[in-house]
């Protein structure tokens, strides 16, 4: 297995592997995964990454900036998603590890998530690559009719900001 950028041909996996995490209902409040140009917008251009062993996509990493003001500038939001079939090998630990050291090396000194509480696949494994638990956002948004928490995480960087 490779960590690599992602590229506009990876979007195709990238998408079946976002929705197949949409479809659990535990790893994000959309509801749909979004056309590549969307996606591609609303993510930052630095820590797009991808896992592949030859040609298959075996899960993805990235960064959403979370706001647009200039003080906001190193602070951002991780997506770290793994096919079904990938799950337990360790490649969710991988891209999040590499797409910690890739913002680094950009500036970035905060990297935050907000993960639904029964989730505790990711809570766990965003524990083991540094982020610690800073809140409890009750009833953050509305999914099928229903409130749902998120468990907000951040690591903040040991090498920029310090």
């Amino acid at each position: 297995m490779q960590i690599i950028s992602m590229e506009p041909r990876h979007w195709p996996a990238v998408k079946s592997i976002y929705e197949s995490g949409i479809a659990t209902g535990n790893a994000t409040f959309q509801t749909a995964a979004p056309e590549w140009e969307e996606w591609d917008q609303s993510h930052a251009e630095i820590g797009r990454l991808v896992a592949v062993d030859g040609d298959q996509v075996m899960g993805w990493a990235a960064l959403t900036p979370v706001s647009g003001r200039c003080v906001y500038a190193g602070v951002g939001e991780v997506s770290v998603y793994v096919a079904a079939s990938a799950r337990g090998k360790g490649i969710g630990r991988t891209l999040l590890e590499e797409l910690i050291a890739v913002s680094e090396k950009h500036g970035y000194w905060t990297l935050q998530a907000g993960i639904f509480p029964e989730n505790s696949a990711s809570i766990k494994l965003h524990e083991a690559c540094g982020f610690r638990t800073v809140g409890f956002r009750e009833k953050i948004g509305k999914m099928d009719g229903t409130w749902r928490d998120t468990v907000l995480m951040e690591c903040r960087s040991k090498e920029i900001g310090i």
